[in-house]
């Protein structure tokens, strides 16, 4: 290498060596590794979650009017507060302690701290969270806000007919089981399954309490602590320091007893909560379960009934959403399907109370039902301040009838009107006659479908004397009946109208015969067959009962069964078709066309085919119903054909006529309805003769 060539090279090193020596430093590349991290810190601290001034002060005064207060070892005064993962003292204006996240307790110092790199972002977060979130409950619940958080444990009430499942989450009854009462309702009709009644279950039912403070505390809402007293009684307590508490006493007696003492208990209260308000509130939600295979009567016979204080009992309507607003003083409320109540009875009458009815359609709930009730002059101060009973059983009319001797002696609670016995006559006619008969004869008899026999028979006896006087009055019409074709004949026509109806009136006055009197023992007949009509569908001592091919007498007898909504077929006749009903139907048709021959046919015309028509529009009406109604109405139409085919065997029409031939020789002494008759055709001619006679001078 030569001289030239090595001073070229060290020429181009040295020109290098300059151009980088005074190259700018590029300064993301020399960034010390604590410059990185005190740039992270100040992008996280943007993220970091905190109090505010006004948040802070709030949980000062929380910790201060709700934590435990302590004395450090200097004398200084402290105030502990303990809830759920906050764990917080306060002294002076500071707070010290913990906050638990994910299992770790975070220190107050690095929750608090604009750097986060200790405990992290996420944690932080949560921490500042649990701690807000603890102070707004505490804002609003009080010293109960410890009680928002807790583990749920049930407990079991049991006797020999009701099992009972309570809930240490709201501290109330979440489940009631009847031992003695099976349903075989599936929403699918082709399927059968029998099962416990279950009249209410989960979320489905709830009690709730709002405590007299001056921000109303639902008890729904709070974990109670059970205790099981003895082998009757549940206390589900809120312990709110020593030897002081607020909780809910229930007590099922053991044996065959549907009524649960429900007790509101407390001691040394007044000093805790240091409140002035007087009103306990009470909330009570239920969706009314389907039981029965029939809907539509069981959901006609669903619905809210409550009792003012030493008045009437009301209900709300059953066939659409309704509501009420009743400012009265209210003895009991009563949630009730077809066969089953539950009944809350306040010891001391509902100041006011508000109700609701919502009708389901398209599940197997019937109704969602609630009430708000409250119950003034409530006393902190008082051990017992409330007490309610609950009676959760069947519509058994004795039961009920009974229930005042055991919830409310020398008083009235008119629990029998939860059972619908009809209007106030077929209402009489039900608990005088037909309820005592029917009772009696189970007394010695285990078949109901005897039952509803010999309780069949024995009204048919009681009423012979009208129905043998509604049989001599169609034999009489039969045997005029060629007679009065003959006047029909001879007069026809509406100007003739007159003096068919004369003619048609002496020739009942002349044969003694009355066209009214066969129909006025039809007539006193009624009462008791509409107060049937009430009885059968809600007698809840057929339930479950089978004869012959009808697996339930409460349920009707589905013969054939099909699934599927076939639009107004389902709705109204139902998925099945009942054998009673086909049976009722049938015997209907006969009896219809015996009555048809005591009739006139051109006295009727375009009636008849009418007349054969109402039987079956009856069967559409009765397919849904439980079989025992049609069943007794089967049994009850059967009886009354061979009724008239016996008394048709025995009194022969040639015998009639001759009492009718003797009669008419007899002086005829008008009766009182035939006089009036007469008087009033009298009256009616006058007219038209008149009419009559401004017609003519008119046209002069």
């Amino acid at each position: 290498m030569d001289k030239n060539t090595l001073n070229g090279l060290l020429l181009m090193l040295a020109v290098f060596l300059a151009f980088m020596w005074f190259k700018p430093k590029d300064n993301t590349l020399n960034e010390t590794a604590d410059d990185r991290k005190a740039t992270q810190g100040t992008e996280i601290a943007a993220n970091v979650d905190s109090l505010t001034s006004g948040e802070r002060e709030w949980l000062v005064n929380n910790i201060t009017t709700n934590g435990v207060p302590e004395t450090l070892a200097d004398s200084t005064r402290a105030y502990r507060l303990t809830q759920g993962p906050v764990n917080l003292t306060l002294v002076g204006d500071s707070i010290y302690g913990t906050v638990t996240v994910d299992g770790d307790k975070l220190a107050w110092g690095d929750i608090t701290s604009r750097d986060t790199r200790k405990i992290g972002i996420d944690r932080q977060r949560k921490a500042i969270a649990a701690v807000r979130e603890l102070s707004n409950s505490i804002g609003r619940y009080g010293k109960f806000s410890q009680f928002l958080a807790g583990t749920d444990s049930v407990l079991k009430l049991e006797n020999d007919v009701l099992a009972l499942q309570l809930s240490s989450h709201s501290g109330t009854i979440t489940r009631a089981e009847l031992k003695k009462y099976d349903t075989e309702y599936s929403s699918d009709e082709t399927k059968k399954v029998k099962r416990k009644v279950v009249i209410f279950e989960g979320d489905r039912n709830k009690f709730n309490f709002q405590l007299p403070l001056p921000q109303a505390v639902e008890t729904a809402d709070l974990f109670f602590t059970p205790t099981q007293l003895n082998d009757s009684t549940v206390l589900m307590a809120l312990n709110m320091g020593p030897d002081a508490y607020w909780g809910i006493e229930y007590t099922l007696p053991k044996g065959e007893n549907y009524v649960i003492k429900m007790r509101v208990v407390q001691k040394n209260m007044a000093q805790i909560v240091q409140s002035n308000a007087r009103t306990l509130g009470f909330n009570w939600q239920q969706d009314i379960h389907r039981q029965e295979k029939g809907r539509m009567f069981e959901e006609r016979n669903s619905g809210l009934y409550y009792k003012f204080a030493g008045g009437s009992v009301e209900k709300l309507s059953e066939a659409k959403d309704d509501s009420e607003d009743r400012q009265q003083k209210v003895r009991w409320i009563g949630f009730k399907n077809q066969f089953f109540s539950s009944v809350v009875i306040a010891d001391r009458p509902f100041n006011s109370a508000d109700f609701s009815s919502e009708v389901l359609k398209g599940s197997d709930y019937l109704k969602s039902l609630s009430a708000s009730a409250t119950v003034n002059d409530y006393d902190w101060n008082s051990a017992n301040p409330a007490s309610f009973s609950i009676f959760i059983g069947p519509n058994l009319y004795p039961l009920l009838s009974h229930l005042d001797d055991q919830i409310a002696a020398n008083e009235d609670l008119s629990l029998t009107k939860l059972i619908p016995l009809g209007w106030t006559l077929f209402r009489w006619i039900n608990i005088g006659v037909i309820i005592p008969v029917f009772n009696f004869l189970g007394k010695f008899i285990s078949s109901y479908g005897i039952i509803i026999l010999l309780l069949t028979i024995f009204i048919k006896l009681v009423l012979f004397p009208l129905t043998y006087k509604s049989l001599i009055s169609q034999a009489k019409m039969r045997v005029l009946a060629p007679d009065i074709k003959a006047i029909n004949d001879k007069y026809p026509g509406t100007e003739n109208a007159m003096t068919r109806q004369q003619k048609t009136m002496a020739l009942y006055s002349k044969a003694g015969a009355n066209p009214m009197s066969g129909c006025l023992p039809m007539l006193l007949q009624m009462p008791i067959l509409l107060a049937m009509f009430s009885f059968f569908p809600s007698a809840i001592e057929l339930r479950g009962q089978s004869f012959l091919w009808a697996h339930d007498l409460a349920a009707p007898d589905a013969v054939i069964s099909w699934s599927g909504n076939i639009p107004l077929v389902t709705q109204y006749f139902g998925n099945h078709i009942s054998l009673f009903c086909l049976l009722m139907t049938g015997t209907n048709i006969i009896y219809t066309y015996l009555n048809m021959q005591n009739q006139s046919s051109a006295a009727m015309p375009g009636m008849k085919w009418m007349m054969y028509l109402m039987p079956v529009f009856f069967m559409v009406f009765f397919n849904n119903y439980a079989a025992g109604l049609s069943y007794y109405y089967f049994l009850s139409l059967l009886i009354t054909i061979i009724q008239t085919y016996a008394f048709r065997f025995f009194v022969k029409e040639d015998d009639v006529r001759k009492a009718m031939a003797e009669n008419a020789k007899k002086p005829k002494k008008k009766s009182g309805f035939m006089a009036r008759l007469e008087e009033m055709q009298k009256q009616q001619q006058a007219m038209l003769r008149e009419q009559q006679k401004q017609r003519g001078n008119n046209r002069r």
